[in-house]
């Protein structure tokens, strides 16, 4: 495949990999939120692309029907084969932004909040019912003309749960439902990138990958270790996930034998 690669440093392991399979690639600049690159990439077929890097990718992929182009999911909280291994699911509050004040005024929890699509709009993290409302307020003081593409808008439909105490963290690879690679990626409180997964851990995520066949093409899932046992954390487009210390030679020879 011809592989468009946005030019930052953690995107040069994945040149390393094409490099090994001789793999033809180039490298470019992404425009924030519109998606276009510098320079203009000059595609020989464009039913064999492949593009990584920011998630805005997706819409010059679209823009010029690019195929495979970028790997786009959809929220995997609507998978309901799903449902019963995720640590943010069954608890969860769904909400539009705008409606937000209605369920959190008066009330000081923390909630661990994230968009429900994989948009990238925010990032999912803890915050108190206080930051949430400020975070509100500063979003639907603009006008919908005012906000900028790719931002959080009076519509976004929104995830909260409570938090979880999470033990370790592991980021694995599927395509055409197969695990080619995988990496923990936090232990306890530290960010440890550490190219390895407990037995039983990667036994979970097969039956994750089984439970719910054709989910995409190929995505990014995330699992962890509660005080609960294993869990599902959520998944993520592929093009634009942090690959850690995923093996990058395994994951280009899958996509590319795909």
């Amino acid at each position: 495949m011809q592989w468009i690669l946005q030019d930052f440093e953690d995107m040069h392991r994945m040149a390393e990999a094409l490099d090994r399979v001789g793999a033809s690639y180039s490298w470019h600049k992404v425009i924030p939120f519109i998606g276009k690159l510098e320079p203009e990439p000059l595609i020989d077929d464009p039913n064999d692309v492949v593009l990584f890097g920011s998630y805005t990718l997706w819409r010059y992929a679209e823009k010029r029907v690019l195929r495979p182009g970028v790997f786009k999911i959809g929220p995997f909280v609507r998978e309901t084969a799903w449902h019963p291994f995720l640590l943010n699911g069954a608890n969860a509050l769904f909400s539009r932004l705008c409606d937000l004040p209605r369920h959190l005024e008066g009330d000081e929890r923390q909630w661990f909040m994230r968009p429900v699509s994989d948009s990238k709009e925010e990032p999912g993290r803890v915050r108190t019912s206080s930051e949430l409302l400020e975070l509100v307020r500063k979003v639907t003081k603009l006008e919908p003309h005012e906000i900028v593409v790719g931002a959080l808008n009076h519509d976004t439909e929104l995830m909260l749960a409570p938090p979880a105490k999470i033990q370790k963290e592991w980021r694995l690879w599927v395509v055409g439902d197969q695990i080619v690679t995988y990496s923990l990626s936090k232990e306890g409180r530290r960010i440890v990138y550490r190219a390895e997964i407990d037995d039983d851990a990667l036994v979970f995520a097969r039956q994750l990958v089984a439970a719910n066949p054709g989910y995409a093409t190929a995505y990014v899932l995330d699992i962890c270790l509660t005080l609960d046992g294993l869990k599902m954390l959520e998944t993520n487009c592929i093009n634009a996930a942090g690959f850690y210390a995923a093996d990058l030679h395994l994951l280009v020879n899958a996509l590319e034998s795909m």
